[in-house]
């Protein structure tokens, strides 16, 4: 029966599965192997744009604290906040 699904089926089911079971799911046949490979490409590039806007905004944040424009606790707060973050995503 799996075999015989519409792609485009095939395509709503895999973007539901959560990142730690594509891998099982792929091993189903070629097509949802094919299919889990783009949803993982997909999200992949998801999560590097996050995580390069974050990153980005970390050292934005590190010249405001050089040139002194922001206080002390101020840069390291946001700066733990912004870390936590990233690992946050990491992890996925």
């Amino acid at each position: 029966m799996l075999d015989r699904l519409p792609v485009e089926i095939v395509e709503r089911i895999i973007a539901k599965i959560p990142d730690t079971d594509l891998i099982a799911v792929s091993k189903v046949d070629r097509v949802w192997w094919q299919e889990v490979r783009r949803e993982a490409y997909k999200r992949w590039k998801n999560y590097a744009t996050t995580i390069g806007d974050v990153y980005c905004e970390i050292r934005a944040l590190r010249k405001h604290y050089i040139k002194r424009e922001i206080d002390w606790i101020t840069f390291e707060d946001v700066n733990d906040l912004y870390k936590r973050w990233i690992n946050r995503l990491t992890e996925d």
